[in-house]
């Protein structure tokens, strides 16, 4: 039902040509979609904007200590994951955990500090958080949608670190198997559909350290009254590839059994239409605080049958940092 009532909301407030903001969970179990003149001052959000990469690594670093499940934990999970990969129910699955976590600085500190180019900060009478993510969903403008899956990062202070992650067939396999998977999904909206850029890499930055990430970029055409379905268009591509896997239904199936907690608002989506064009952002590099004041950072990756169980449950430790 909230998917039906998602998709009709979007296509009214589309329709009307009113700029709004619209915040999607995971699994379309939650949403907040409210016009950008009548947002409450708990809720904030910049889209788009540019990360200063080339500046030196500020000494001052604000520290969070990580409570993330351990290895044994996670090692379950892993295994039972490469058992479905043997059976080919899934090809790429991207696991994810949540991991308590303990800093000084607040939710509002964190989103006025970090610097990412997608943020929000969220709040309300249910759900409190904050998301700094460097990945963008769909973005649409003069009749065309544009993806940007992002699928593979690697530490950019290890020498050649470009050349190496570019030229790793694991990653290789990761990052195609997304692409394939996004080109299928806005197939099934739209027409004309092309990878215009595929692997190119970026730099962002990642609280102490920089990380290189790798992303591609497919473009399809939409018609010209689509500001009217865009219901139809979001609730069609979601969720997104680069959170799930392939083949996607099956994959969310999967993920269901394995996670032990609700990813909610995490890898959902939020996003803005002003009117004119859209642009939006997954969800990801999340913090929230429960009612307690405990906070919690989600965290994963995508898993292969190529992956290394030591890598990967590193790569959970490592995506959870503040980028100040």
């Amino acid at each position: 039902m909230s998917k039906e009532l998602i998709k009709e909301k979007l296509n009214k407030f589309g329709s009307s040509k009113e700029p709004f903001l619209f915040v999607l969970s995971y699994d379309l179990s939650k949403f907040y979609i409210q016009k950008l003149s009548l947002l409450p001052s708990s809720i904030k959000f910049e889209l788009n904007s540019k990360e200063n990469a080339n500046n030196p690594i500020k000494s001052n670093q604000t520290k969070i200590e990580k409570f993330p499940m351990l290895f044994c934990e996670y090692k379950k999970r892993f295994d039972l994951l490469q058992e479905e990969i043997k059976n080919g129910n899934t090809y790429l699955c991207n696991l994810t955990a949540k991991s308590k976590i303990k800093t000084s600085i607040t939710l509002d500190e964190i989103y006025e500090k970090v610097e990412a180019k997608f943020k929000l900060r969220f709040k309300n009478q249910e759900d409190n958080f904050v998301c700094f993510s460097p990945e963008r969903f769909v973005e649409i403008k003069d009749n065309k949608i544009f993806t940007y899956p992002m699928k593979g990062t690697i530490d950019a202070s290890i020498p050649n670190a470009q050349a190496i992650i570019l030229n790793d067939k694991k990653e290789l396999a990761e990052h195609t198997m997304v692409v394939d998977l996004l080109r299928n999904d806005l197939g099934i909206i739209a027409s004309n559909v092309k990878v215009n850029n595929f692997r190119y890499v970026e730099e962002i930055n990642a609280g102490d350290k920089k990380l290189l990430q790798v992303s591609s970029t497919i473009s399809a055409d939409l018609q010209n009254n689509w500001n009217e379905k865009l219901g139809d268009i979001l609730t069609s591509l979601l969720p997104a590839g680069s959170i799930t896997g392939t083949p996607k239904k099956k994959t969310v199936e999967i993920l269901e059994k394995l996670e032990d907690y609700n990813r909610d608002f995490y890898t959902g989506i939020f996003g803005v239409f002003d009117g004119e064009k859209l642009d939006s952002s997954v969800m990801i590099r999340f913090i929230e605080e429960d009612k307690t004041g405990d906070k919690f950072y989600k965290s994963g990756g995508g898993i292969t049958c190529d992956s290394n169980i030591l890598n990967e449950y590193q790569e959970l430790i490592d995506k959870i940092y503040l980028p100040f």
